[in-house]
């Protein structure tokens, strides 16, 4: 197995980050509940330090799952985050002292070579857009102003001594869950405070409202692009050195098969068959609903960056199309076309395919050569030589 293009890869950096991440999160608890078994570190860290930073770790794991995600959508900034965070993951694991943070520690410093190496390949730039950076600054001024106000006012809250104390309280007021534990004084002395309340309620609420349908606002597109058979943007920007499967027909499900059976290998399908689209999205297909014999479509799928196309739709006048555009947008792409009828052979050489293959004549030789008493493997041998023997006279 070869090791740059099958370990170390921006699916194992990925993976890697994840896995961190969730041992992080899993460390971090053990710790916080005392359920961690001292490890050899144990007698040199203190106890407050080590439940501390237990705490600090489960929050750094969900940080890490954050950008992991940012990693999975190759933006740049995940990769700047996860950098940061791998450090200080292994750091949290030795300072913990546990038995059961030594593999996050292992898992740690192994994640930082796959992530240096695989830098060139995060170069997504993140660019929020109005909305997002509109719901961003309403969340901070909102919390900021229930934080501060709360503690300006605290004299006239019970349990309010700290700004601590009132991040705690307008959080827990702005999630709506309201322990009851933290409450504005009654009385004429503190209608100031139970009115900066319910501002703050409304505002916090509101605010959490916004930035949450921004943040799944995202992944809900996602999914309406998978219900409607079409790619993602990030799944078109990671095409590389992949095949592009031009149409759909009968020839195309082996075709795919044998693509999906290859490790390593990328495709995509481009189809203008929403009903089909949608059948292959739902296998988790690669496709981008268009007609392939248009340019536009072809340059959005990576065509200058495709190893090789493959047109198999049974229908040799589309074929030849989608096979001409090919060719006139990538002259060094490798084109394999199938045809159905032998006599279309040179028209689409002509349009552009490197080879050509006749499915029925391939089965023609087959047949005869086992009606003859030859196996289904010896009838196989050598017949791509003797079938282009045949459609180049």
């Amino acid at each position: 197995m070869e090791l740059t293009r099958d370990w170390v890869t921006v699916r194992a950096s990925i993976a890697l980050t994840f896995a961190v991440a969730i041992l992080s999160i899993l460390a971090g608890l053990a710790q916080i509940g005392g359920l961690g078994v001292d490890g050899p570190l144990g007698p040199y860290v203190p106890a407050v330090i080590r439940q501390t930073v237990g705490f600090t770790g489960t929050i750094t794991g969900f940080s890490m799952l954050g950008s992991g995600f940012a990693l999975k959508n190759g933006y740049r900034v995940g990769w700047y985050l996860t950098a940061v965070l791998l450090p200080l993951t292994a750091i949290q694991g030795l300072m913990q002292a546990s038995v059961l943070s030594f593999p996050l520690v292992a898992l740690s410093v192994v994640s930082v070579p796959a992530l240096f190496y695989n830098r060139r390949r995060f170069d997504r730039n993140f660019s929020p857009s109005p909305t997002q950076l509109a719901a961003g600054a309403a969340l901070v001024t909102a919390v900021s102003y229930g934080t501060v106000g709360t503690y300006a006012l605290r004299d006239q809250f019970n349990g309010v001594e700290t700004i601590v104390d009132a991040f705690y309280f307008t959080v827990v007021t702005a999630s709506t869950v309201g322990y009851g534990d933290v409450t504005p004084q009654t009385g004429a002395s503190a209608d100031i405070a139970q009115l900066f309340v319910l501002s703050s309620l409304v505002m916090n609420v509101a605010a959490f409202a916004v930035a949450l349908g921004v943040l799944l606002t995202p992944a809900i597109e996602a999914q309406l692009s998978k219900a409607l058979g079409k790619m993602t943007d990030r799944q078109i920007d990671l095409l590389d050195d992949h095949v592009l499967v031009l149409g759909y027909g009968d020839l195309t499900e082996p075709i795919l098969e044998e693509l999906a059976a290859r490790e390593g290998v990328d495709y995509a399908v481009v189809t203008p068959d929403e009903t089909v689209a949608r059948r292959l999205a739902d296998r988790d297909v690669p496709v981008y609903t268009a007609d392939p014999s248009d340019v536009e479509p072809l340059e959005r799928v990576n065509l200058d960056g495709a190893r090789a196309v493959v047109a198999a739709t049974e229908d040799d006048a589309r074929d030849a199309l989608s096979i001409l555009t090919a060719r006139q947008l990538n002259p060094d792409v490798r084109i394999v076309a199938a045809v159905t009828q032998r006599e279309n052979v040179d028209k689409l050489r002509r349009a552009g395919a490197d080879q050509v293959i006749s499915p029925s004549t391939l089965g023609g030789h087959i047949l005869v050569d086992c009606a003859f008493g030859a196996d289904s493997r010896e009838a196989t041998e050598g017949i791509i030589d003797d079938v282009d023997l045949d459609l180049d006279d």
